[in-house]
C-alpha cells in the first residue's frame, strides 16, 4: 500500500508499478469518475493515472488505518484514504487544491515475485474542489 501510494507522490510510473499490481489489474473507481469497474493491462492503468495527475504539481497520498485479512494466497485490505491534489498556479499566487478522502478496498494475491495488487477499489466519501477534477 506504501508503494502504491508512492507511485504518483513519487512520480514513479516505470518501475515501481510492476511491484504493487498484478497484470492484468481491476480497476474500480466508479465513485470517483462514474465509469464501471474494469480490467486493465497493467500498463494502460498506469498511463491513464500519469495522464489524469499531469495537470497537477504535486499530490500526496496517505493511505492508512489498514485491514488485512488473509486466506492462503489472497489478502483483502480495507483502508482510508485522504488524497490531496495540487493544481499548478497559473499566476502568482499558491495553487488550488483537489481533496478526495474515503476508503480503498483491494484485493491482494501472493506471486512468486511477492504480494501485488489484482483489484483496487476508491469509495470516494468526501471531496473539496471536485471542479479541479473534471476541469482536468
Amino acid at each position: 500500500m506504501a508503494r502504491y501510494a508512492t507511485i504518483p507522490d513519487g512520480q514513479d510510473w516505470d518501475l515501481l508499478p510492476a511491484t504493487v499490481f498484478t497484470d492484468p489489474v481491476e480497476f474500480d473507481f466508479e465513485s470517483l469518475t462514474g465509469m464501471p469497474a474494469r480490467e486493465l493491462p497493467l500498463a494502460t492503468m498506469v498511463a491513464g493515472f500519469r495522464r489524469g495527475l499531469a495537470p497537477f504539481g504535486a499530490t500526496h497520498h496517505s493511505i492508512t488505518n489498514h485491514r488485512v485479512t488473509v486466506a492462503g494466497d489472497h489478502a483483502d485490505v480495507r483502508a482510508h484514504v485522504r488524497a490531496e491534489h495540487w493544481v499548478r498556479p497559473t499566476t502568482g499566487g499558491g495553487g488550488d487544491r483537489w481533496l478526495v478522502v474515503g476508503f480503498y478496498d483491494h484485493h491482494a494475491v501472493r506471486t512468486s515475485d511477492g504480494w501485488r495488487l489484482s483489484r483496487i477499489k476508491l469509495t470516494v466519501t468526501h471531496e473539496d474542489n471536485a471542479h479541479l477534477f473534471a476541469r482536468r
